[in-house]
């Protein structure tokens, strides 16, 4: 559990903390005591010998002993009833020279003696001086010991408090995540999400709210996308049924003219769905979507799709592009997706096709544009190109301008043409991809104008 994880980790780092600040501390503190000690060795020493030359006798203390090491190796004790206690080795070279200090340690039983050997002059001996360090160690246990319980309940208590802390920091957290079990369990992304804080996991918020948004539009989308396809299915399936109905009841006693009548409307509506199914998947998993965007001349990618649509209706398609000459260039090329480029102009052509008379011209026009006007979300600051097609036809209404683009919408002079009103919905969808808008309305001359801008592609010179 991450709780733990954490509350783990954090006394963790105060134990090592504490440890590193104790270790230190007892390194610091058994120096000093030691240093005590020693100079309260000297002190004794020195004060004894002062009260020997003076010829008296040094008075007891419980925790020293004081006794003469004689040049021949003899010791005495200065306090009656006290053995002599061993000297260390060196001890009697001072004695014998009767100059100098030495300083040792020595063990009698489990006690350790300080011992200091100070020379009385030559014939004299030594002095030696032992003083016992049961008080330094009895010091250092029970220094170690408050340390050891000082060190438990420091940790007992960040412990605790690092629980009940990280729990109450984590809260959010935890809030998020049975939220996000509910989701997933339930698939209802109608589930609200905690309050969002301005911490990190304020941000996780905001994200998977976000993310929840995203995936709420997402299934909208696709459930009208099912709806509206079902019910523009209908119609030609219907159809289809009931022609083939027919045939199979009339097995062949039907005239020929009415044969061939039923037959033309079988194919019909097959092209019809075959066309609507083609363009309802391209609608819905946009396979242009692993493509990557790329630097594309819009005015060649225009005229290539109009000798197309010229070589296959015979219709008349004029393609212009402003900005002839040296900056040509850079005022028509666009960053863009090939393939989704070009099946938005071929849809914006066949648008121009269906609804305008045979012996009118489509006009394609290719220009540098200020910023992305129309629907869609433009990026300010941006330069755009702009494509338009237009058309001599019936024209689009200022009450259609935006609809246009809904998918399987269609106006109410063109209920009778075929088609399944998805091709604009495409266009827009693969436009607003890329990062343009598209745009509708009359045109200068009558008849209809739609098209989209694009994000300008920027030369390599001018991005370094």
């Amino acid at each position: 559990m991450l709780r733990t994880r954490i509350t783990l980790v954090v006394v963790a780092a105060t134990l090592l903390a504490i440890v590193v600040s104790v270790v230190s501390s007892y390194r610091g503190v058994t120096g000093m005591v030691a240093d005590q000690f020693d100079r309260a060795l000297v002190d004794r020493a020195d004060a004894v010998a002062a009260v020997l030359d003076a010829g008296r006798v040094p008075a007891e203390r419980p925790d020293t002993a004081e006794q003469l090491l004689l040049p021949d190796g003899t010791v005495r004790p200065l306090s009656p009833g006290r053995a002599a206690l061993p000297v260390p080795p060196g001890a009697l070279a001072v004695a014998r020279s009767g100059e100098g200090r030495l300083t040792a340690e020595t063990t009698v039983g489990d006690r350790t003696f300080g011992v200091l050997v100070l020379g009385r002059g030559e014939g004299h001996g030594a002095l030696v001086v032992s003083q016992d360090y049961a008080d330094a160690e009895r010091m250092d246990q029970e220094f170690l010991g408050r340390i050891s319980w000082t060190t438990a309940g420091s940790a007992a208590a960040c412990a605790a408090l690092s629980w009940l802390l990280i729990g109450r920091i984590l809260r959010p957290m935890r809030r998020l995540a049975r939220a996000a079990e509910r989701i997933s369990s339930t698939q209802d992304l109608g589930t609200a999400l905690p309050a969002a804080g301005r911490d990190e996991v304020g941000r996780l918020t905001l994200a998977f709210e976000v993310m929840l948004d995203a995936l709420r539009r997402s299934r909208e989308a696709q459930q009208r996308l099912v709806q509206n396809a079902s019910h523009e299915l209908r119609t030609p399936l219907t159809s289809v049924r009931g022609s083939a109905e027919l045939l199979q009841r009339a097995r062949g006693r039907l005239a020929p003219e009415d044969e061939e009548k039923i037959l033309g409307t079988l194919v019909t509506e097959s092209v019809a769905l075959d066309e609507l199914v083609r363009e309802l998947v391209e609608l819905a998993t946009d396979r242009q979507a692993d493509e990557d965007q790329v630097p594309l001349d819009l005015a060649a990618a225009a005229e290539d799709c109009a000798e197309r649509f010229r070589r296959r209706t015979g219709r008349v398609i004029d393609v212009g592009a402003a900005g002839a000459g040296p900056d040509r260039d850079g005022a028509v090329v666009v960053l863009a997706r090939p393939r989704a480029l070009h099946r938005c102009i071929d849809n914006l052509l066949a648008n121009a096709v269906k609804f305008s008379p045979g012996d009118t011209p489509v006009t394609v026009l290719v220009e540098s544009a200020p910023a992305g006007a129309g629907r869609g979300r433009a990026r300010p600051g941006v330069p755009y190109v702009r494509l338009v097609v237009r058309d001599l036809g019936p024209g689009i209404g200022p009450e259609e301008r935006d609809a246009v683009f809904d998918r399987f919408y269609r106006g109410a002079g063109t209920q009778s043409t075929p088609g399944s009103g998805l091709g604009l919905a495409i266009v827009h969808d693969l436009v607003t991809a890329d990062g343009g808008t598209v745009f509708a309305g009359t045109g200068p001359g009558g008849g209809a104008e739609v098209g989209f801008t694009l994000p300008r592609a920027v030369p390599a010179a001018r991005r370094g």
